[in-house]
């Protein structure tokens, strides 16, 4: 008896679908079991979780990856804060840019070297971009204006801290890319989407509170100062860049061992 494949349109539907319940359902087990936000300022939660989409995004495309992303961390916003606006200003708009580009780009042969050297002056710029204009007076400013029972110093030393883990995160998947050449394209896709979804996020939480307070759930806070995207975005990228460059290449290599059709989709 022969079975009949959905079309592609009807295959996407589902795939989407899988992809959002998925990142939506064990994302919030997660975070009920382990819930720990951004040092400091809060507000974004440690999302190991991010390997479901990217397998997605790697197996079926940008499409399917960025979609059911950007639908499965609604859904778990919207239960975990409750708060769609700032779901959709921060949350959606991210990983749907980020795991749409992860889609695109891992499906593009790229020059690695000149790819990973421009990857690693571009994260030494941010780094030391962050390094200065994070400074104790700006930290001062900020809790002259807050609740935080936390000292300066204490809030330097986790600001430095968020910013050597963005530094190494980024040195773990440069190197992954030499040990593995058949994953090179989706490490540097990783980092690429990553690094602009991680960007969205920071700069979107930080616009929001300057108009609106952060739900209770997640802190609460009102107009961050601008210091304090520049955490989000590298507590971002530094928590979910390894689980990404380790997990998602078994991963999806053990999808395409059990499900040949894969294989056959991607015109391997």
């Amino acid at each position: 008896m022969l079975i009949k494949m959905p079309t592609p349109k009807a295959l996407n539907v589902t795939l989407i679908a899988m992809n959002a319940a998925l990142y939506a359902a064990i994302g919030l087990v997660l975070y009920y079991v382990f819930p720990v936000v951004a040092p400091t300022v809060g507000g974004v939660r440690f999302w190991p979780v991010v390997v479901i989409p990217a397998a997605f995004a790697v197996l079926f495309g940008p499409l399917v990856g960025g979609a059911g992303a950007a639908i499965g961390i609604f859904i778990s916003d919207v239960l975990i804060h409750g708060d769609p606006l700032l779901s959709l200003t921060a949350g959606v708009t991210s990983n749907l840019v980020c795991f749409g580009l992860i889609g695109y780009l891992s499906r593009v042969k790229l020059n690695w070297k000149k790819a990973s050297v421009g990857l690693g002056v571009g994260v030494a710029m941010l780094a030391t971009l962050g390094y200065l204009l994070t400074t104790p007076q700006t930290v001062v400013n900020y809790f002259t204006t807050s609740t935080s029972t936390i000292s300066v110093e204490e809030a330097m030393w986790r600001i430095y801290f968020v910013l050597a883990i963005f530094v190494v995160s980024c040195g773990i998947a440069i190197a992954v890319g030499y040990f593995m050449p058949k994953w090179r394209s989706f490490g540097v896709a990783s980092i690429v989407g990553l690094l602009v979804g991680s960007a969205i996020i920071g700069i979107g939480v930080w616009g929001y509170t300057q108009l609106f307070a952060l739900p209770a759930a997640i802190g609460g806070a009102f107009q961050l100062p601008f210091y304090a995207g520049l955490i989000l975005f590298a507590w971002t990228f530094a928590t979910e860049i390894p689980f990404m460059i380790i997990i998602v290449p078994p991963i999806a290599e053990a999808c395409r061992r059990a499900f040949p059709w894969i294989r056959t989709q991607q015109g391997e």
